[in-house]
């Protein structure tokens, strides 16, 4: 088995990573990657060397320069990973992604884009905690995979947000969250215009504003939530005929507030059985259409206010789509795709080492941690071409699990190093052959780190 998993691994990463590469690139990125995953003694280039035997055999500087002195965009490399994906889409007129942003905790004063950022993870309500690192604002393509029940994220495009404070003192024009996510959304739909593709957005409420949602094409319908107290307004009546000078209005007469809504009587709350995040449950509710015209100008939008009061945190939550012919349930499981995100943040830093690398220069933070995530959705598609349903893929005997139902991305992981356990990575003074079988010690001891693993 191992044998028809390795090619197939390997010729993925040459076909989405490898095409936007040099030729001697190639061969630097597929050491560097197969080492990565090999890598168990923390994530770094130095790491991801030793774990595939390539140490000794060419000097360590050249992998580094893949990423200080390299030529090649990590954009280039998202796009050739959405045109892979593509296969993989329920829909194939339909483009569902997440936007938001992590913080990977790094010190050092010499690190370039470093500040203090607020970790969320961290922070509660009454207390915001703060953390010197990196502050990442991603965008993932969300997709339903065969061998589980959740909706996945697949990292394609990365930005690093700096602080005031760092842009004035090492230079760089400062540009918020919100402006690098809309940068993003307008790359992908540069990618996909000739396509047609109808884009799905699903971000949290530090993402609903108009430096986001303003100018969107028609074909991008996003997924967001507001504060209860958001102002809402009719839509503007129609104008007959000019009586008088000036512009036609934009917005209607002004309603009442979401969470006003929520506590007038006359409105009766609606129940409604719907699946999310991977559970079916019982969601009261209240709807109407209306604009809110200080983030999403003057659309008309499909509002829900949902009742969380049985959660006993948030009386109620506020959710919205600024496509409005959209029913409940479709607003309420496109939002629900957001949280796939945070399970990629969460499998990224503790599985992968996203963020944790410790380089330094400008070219190599910039392109490091995206390489990161981006390996992430290579091996996420490279399981979903058939690897999942191979012996290779089964997990090991658990009996304390009874609840386990389908993979997870240890699982993965598991089984890619499993399929590299047989194999060792040269680094040849010419060509591109970088595969050949290993000594009898050398896979001894490699399939001995496998089996600690499992």
């Amino acid at each position: 088995m191992p044998e028809v998993a390795i090619p197939q691994l390997v010729e993925l990463l040459k076909s989405t990573l490898g095409v936007a590469l040099t030729r001697p690139s190639v061969t630097n990125m597929l050491i560097i990657a197969l080492g990565w995953v090999m890598a168990d003694e923390g994530h770094a280039i130095t790491s991801a060397i030793v774990g595939v035997g390539a140490n000794g055999k060419r000097h360590h500087e050249a992998f580094h320069r893949f990423f200080s002195r390299g030529t090649w965009s990590p954009d280039r490399l998202g796009y050739w990973l959405l045109v892979r994906l593509q296969p993989h889409l329920l829909d194939s007129n339909t483009l569902c992604v997440a936007i938001d942003d992590t913080v990977s905790h790094r010190k050092g004063a010499q690190v370039f884009g470093i500040g203090s950022h607020l970790d969320a993870v961290r922070s509660t309500k009454a207390m915001r905690v703060f953390a010197f690192g990196h502050c990442w604002v991603v965008l993932c393509a969300t997709v339903q995979v065969p061998f589980s029940h959740r909706v996945w994220a697949l990292p394609l495009l990365f930005r690093l947000y700096r602080t005031h404070k760092d842009c004035d003192e090492s230079g760089g024009e400062y540009r918020k969250k919100t402006e690098l996510a809309r940068e993003m959304l307008d790359l992908l739909c540069q990618w996909t215009v000739e396509k047609g593709w109808r884009i799905q957005v699903s971000a949290d409420s530090a993402y609903c504003n108009d430096t986001v949602t303003r100018g969107l094409p028609e074909r991008v319908v996003l997924f967001g939530s507001m504060r209860p107290d958001a102002v809402l307004t009719e839509a503007p009546p129609r104008r007959v005929r000019a009586t008088s000078g000036g512009r036609p209005r934009k917005r209607g007469d002004r309603l009442p507030k979401p969470e006003q809504i929520a506590h007038d009587d006359s409105s009766p709350w609606q129940s409604l059985k719907v699946t999310l995040y991977g559970g079916t449950r019982v969601v009261r509710y209240k709807t109407l259409k209306a604009q809110w015209y200080r983030a999403c100008g003057v659309g008309l939008l499909r509002i829900v206010i949902v009742d969380t009061s049985a959660n006993g945190k948030v009386p109620l939550r506020v959710f919205f789509c600024t496509d409005a012919t959209l029913s409940v349930r479709n607003v309420l499981q496109g939002y629900s795709q957001r949280w796939s995100i945070e399970v990629f943040f969460r499998e990224a830093k503790q599985l992968l080492g996203f963020g944790e690398a410790p380089v330094r220069k400008p070219e190599a933070v910039l392109r490091v941690a995206p390489f990161t995530g981006m390996l992430y959705t290579v091996l996420v598609l490279w399981f979903l071409d058939g690897v999942y349903q191979t012996p290779l893929a089964t997990p090991p005997v658990r009996p304390w699990y009874t609840h386990k139902r389908g993979l997870a991305f240890t699982d993965i992981l598991r089984t890619a190093r499993r399929s590299l356990a047989s194999v060792e990575v040269l680094v040849p003074s010419k060509g591109n052959g970088n595969l050949r079988n290993q000594s009898p010690a050398i896979r001894t001891r490699a399939k001995a780190r496998v089996l600690m693993a499992a």
